[in-house]
């Protein structure tokens, strides 16, 4: 018989669990739940993602730092959490190697796990990285008051209080952000990466194009480095922040190298050109999201993961945008006139997909093919 306190997880023992775990946002508004992760109090951004699978790769993409993810699929955990197996230098099954966001909440946590790829319990994986997680939310609630009064600062309290913390006032991407130089890869194309707090599958998929991938840190000095085609990777926060890789582009832009960003990158590649950004009411993320190709009747199915969007109505003459949100009409990329540059809000390279837009990967490589031969 279980008392109050303790609960029997198979495949992970008995263990106490505390009964009052709560999420409580900004505006003082309580969820209770169970504790199934570190039981230790945190503070973010709530945020929600509406994808069905890849809770793995969304665990470990950069872009949550500071953030406290809602998950509003209700099967969760029920394919435990994959190997660590490296390949091409990579963590082969996870989009970086740490797990970055600040806490994990959803409605149900399935404690037994099957998956032929499975090494341990999402719960298990949670407590070995000190990240809280919580279970028996009403996320459908909660997911609601944040479409309604927009992203939110909350807190996890296990014990006592703690204070609440916007984590955009920070440089997350120099959080997140490769420390010294690293080179994967032996192929044909040199392409430089400024990691913003890149995800590996971004790292894959130029190296399945016969490349070879220079990642940098955020803010290195890109003028003294030899490349055939700059990619701009993902991040979290503000890009705004980021003043020293926007100055880095800028320079870049003089270059007329083929450019490829993504996400962050389109954003960066913005402001880099005149353009400006702005804070999304609750952000962009989930594996559903629609775009149309400007000037086309042409949609594709995409991955997003985003807080800020580019606003349209600042960019120049010289730049247009390329896929735009059939949900809120919001900037889903942007494409130079005249020039090699182009950008995507959303996720090409989506692990664990969709990857309708795969193909840009390819066009970029084509950018830099047709440079070579003018």
């Amino acid at each position: 018989m279980h008392n109050n306190l303790d609960e029997t997880i198979p495949g992970e023992g008995t263990r106490p669990v505390k009964q009052k775990v709560k999420l409580i946002l900004e505006d003082n508004t309580a969820f209770e739940g169970k504790s199934f992760g570190a039981e230790k109090a945190i503070s973010g951004e709530v945020v929600f993602n509406t994808a069905m699978t890849g809770y793995p790769e969304s665990l470990t993409d950069p872009s949550y730092k500071g953030q406290i993810l809602v998950l509003t699929y209700p099967l969760i955990g029920n394919y435990g959490t994959p190997r660590t197996e490296m390949e091409d230098n990579l963590n082969k099954f996870h989009e970086s190697d740490n797990i970055h966001i600040s806490g994990l909440v959803v409605s149900d946590y399935s404690f037994e796990y099957s998956h032929w790829n499975a090494e341990d319990s999402l719960g298990n994986w949670l407590k070995k990285n000190n990240i809280p997680g919580i279970y028996g939310v009403d996320t459908r609630a909660l997911t609601k008051k944040l479409r309604e009064k927009g992203t939110m600062l909350g807190k996890i309290i296990v014990d006592g209080d703690i204070p609440f913390y916007d984590p955009n006032t920070k440089n997350l991407v120099e959080e997140v952000s490769v420390k010294e130089k690293q080179i994967y890869g032996t192929g044909k194309y040199k392409i430089l990466l400024i990691d913003c707090g890149v995800k590996y599958n971004i790292i894959r998929s130029l190296l399945e194009r016969n490349t070879t991938v220079i990642r940098v840190p955020w803010d290195h000095d890109i003028t003294g480095e030899e490349y055939d085609g700059l990619f701009i990777s993902n991040g979290p926060g503000d890009p705004k922040q980021c003043l020293a890789t926007i100055g880095n582009i800028k320079k870049a832009f003089d270059t007329g190298k083929p450019i490829f960003g993504i996400c962050l990158g389109n954003q960066l590649m913005a402001l880099a050109s005149g353009a400006d950004t702005y804070k999304l009411k609750y952000g962009h993320r989930s594996h559903n999201q629609p775009v149309i190709r400007t000037g086309s009747n042409k949609a594709y199915i995409t991955s997003q993961n985003h807080g800020f969007a580019v606003d349209n109505k600042t960019l120049n003459n010289q730049w247009e945008p390329l896929f735009t949100n059939i949900n809120d009409e919001t900037n889903e990329g942007m494409i130079h006139k005249s020039k090699p540059f182009f950008s995507t809000q959303f996720h090409p390279e989506a692990s664990g997909g969709p990857t309708d837009t795969a193909f840009l990967f390819d066009k970029f490589i084509e950018n830099i093919e047709k440079y070579q031969s003018t």
